[in-house]
């Protein structure tokens, strides 16, 4: 005979003037297998129970749990209603906001530095006298900022868990402005290139503590939401990035307005972060590493929630939260050293989470991102665009539709879920790729199938790798090593953007177009089958309960 119990996530103070029956609503939600055989063994749980009354859940979300003996199968416990918690969406913005604009300072170099190359190497535009760049120096511009960004997700392996994430941001908001001035008032190319490192080392370091600071303070039911709306963020400072490069690019050293606009956006987010409070996640993270006394430092867990929820200071709803997350955390590492070691990613659940979370960002630029975007203005081009007088506003366009596609991925991460959007999109991607392949082949003349595969993998990249890859980095990673992790996993995609980069060029003369499109789409189909077999769901799920539920 299967017994039942009643788990709630939250649990306030409750009443004894009602039984437990009259006291549900028609919102709460149960995993028993009917309503009937919920009433017939609640009857004899009331009885034996007359004097206890059922939790009541602020939003009339109650989970059921049912355990089986004697033989009888219980249901899965994938079927419970995860708690959801109460909160305001004014209370989420800032939170999110702030830590977003690392993400768009990110995208915006890529989008500037596309018209800001041209403008640096006119001997009319550049205003300078070293506009004569060799291949080898204009390398180095351009890549400036990836290399400065992987030295800075070096960095945060190490330090971002003694930083915090908040203090985190701060600093890559500084190196950012400094970076971005560096390069803006550059005198010569020396300057330029550092200033293009020192950029870089704040990319690194924002990519590594946003989706942290995002996921480890926004509740758990929009947390797929925000994390795409980061990537989101990325897609639109791209364009923004587009939209001045082809604003300024008839100007006199024009670059030097491409480049500097990022600062006063950097001394936005840095003096944004400075006034939000730490994660409260970070903070009973170091409690339980004995770095502090453990009242003091859930003290101010308790102040940053509620200021996090836009609730009164020292609420007993966020107190309750945190002492809840307290037991389970103590309860996750109770036969553990709290604070992870040097090499623990590479153990036990820290190992299955860097699989999947390093997987998917290595999947995201192996599958040929780079290189699919660098032919973009061929295969335009061959559909009767002219590269030389269309070339920026069809950069825009183009970012117009990632931009949708990537909304389309915001508005059903909490939905649909994360694997529909990973299976879906990567499928499409591997379809658009033996696409291009065959365009390039045998179907030259008709150029309509090349637009068609091109539009077809941005849009099924947006909905998938793009924003997913990063949201399941940002939360499927144990809280002891989620710093640690999460700096690999952002070292992981960096240093493959890195080579797929350099290796396009190489590859594409070696092996001609059509051979490398049909390589890109085989990886895919190898990504698909990883996604398939590999990657779990997480939606809906706290981040505690993905580590106990998933990882454990």
């Amino acid at each position: 005979m299967a017994s039942t119990s009643l788990q709630p996530l939250y649990n306030p103070t409750l009443s004894l003037s009602k039984p437990p029956l009259l006291s549900l609503s028609k919102k709460q939600i149960f995993t028993a297998r009917s309503l009937n055989q919920y009433t017939r063994r609640n009857c004899s749980f009331m009885a034996r129970n007359n004097e206890r009354q059922l939790p009541l859940l602020p939003l009339g979300r109650l989970r059921l749990k049912v355990s089986a003996s004697s033989g009888e199968e219980a249901q899965s416990n994938n079927a419970e209603s995860a708690y959801l918690e109460e909160f305001s969406w004014s209370s989420v913005i800032l939170p999110f906001l702030f830590p977003a604009l690392g993400g768009l300072l990110f995208g915006y170099d890529i989008g500037a530095t596309s018209g800001a190359t041209i403008s640096l190497q006119s001997a009319e535009l550049s205003g300078t006298t070293w506009y004569n760049f060799s291949a080898v120096q204009l390398g180095l511009v351009v890549s400036g900022s990836l290399y400065g960004a992987l030295i800075g997700s070096i960095l945060a392996y190490p330090f971002a868990d003694f930083l915090g994430r908040r203090r985190e941001l701060i600093i890559a908001a500084l190196l950012y402005a400094a970076g971005g001035s560096l390069t803006a008032y550059a005198p010569g190319l020396g300057a330029l290139l550092l200033g293009r490192l020192v950029y870089g080392l704040g990319i690194g370091l924002a990519m590594h503590g946003a989706p942290l600071y995002i996921a480890e303070t926004c509740p758990s039911q929009i947390r797929g939401t925000l994390i795409s709306l980061k990537e989101l963020a990325i897609v639109l400072g791209i364009l923004l990035g587009y939209f001045v490069g082809s604003y300024e690019i008839n100007a006199v050293g024009g670059w030097r307005y491409m480049f500097g606009l990022s600062a006063p956006i950097a001394l936005l987010m840095g003096l944004g972060m400075w006034s939000l409070p730490p994660s409260p996640r970070w903070l009973l993270l170091r409690a339980i590493q004995s770095k502090g006394p453990l009242q003091g430092y859930k003290e101010k867990a308790i102040g940053a929630l509620s200021k996090l929820r836009g609730r009164p200071a020292g609420d007993k709803v966020s107190e309750k939260q945190i002492e809840d997350t307290i037991i389970s955390l103590k309860t996750a590492y109770s036969d553990e050293e709290a604070e992870g070691n040097f090499l623990e990613v590479f153990q036990g659940p820290s190992l299955k989470a860097f699989i999947i979370g390093g997987g998917l960002v290595l999947f995201q630029q192996i599958t040929g991102q780079p290189s699919v975007l660098y032919y973009a203005g061929s295969i335009l081009q061959s559909a009767g665009f002219s590269a030389a007088a269309d070339a920026a506003r069809v950069s825009v366009v183009i970012g117009i539709f990632k931009s949708l596609m990537t909304a389309v991925a915001v508005l059903k991460a909490d939905d649909l879920g994360r694997r529909p959007l990973l299976i879906g999109g990567v499928s499409g991607i591997a379809l658009s790729l033996f696409l291009l392949s065959a365009y390039y082949k045998f179907l030259g003349s008709f150029p309509f199938v090349a637009v068609a595969a091109l539009l077809l993998y941005v849009g099924c990249y947006q909905i998938s790798f793009g924003p997913i890859s990063w949201l399941m980095v940002s939360e499927i990673f144990p809280l002891r090593t989620r710093g640690k992790g999460i700096s690999l996993a952002v070292l992981t995609n960096f240093g493959s953007n890195a080579i797929v980069t350099f290796a396009f060029s190489p590859l594409k003369e070696f092996l001609g177009a059509e051979n490398l499109f049909l390589l890109f789409g085989a990886i895919a189909l190898l990504s698909l089958l990883f996604v398939v077999t590999s990657v779990p769901e997480t939606k809906g799920l706290s981040l505690e309960e993905i580590e106990s539920k998933i990882l454990k």
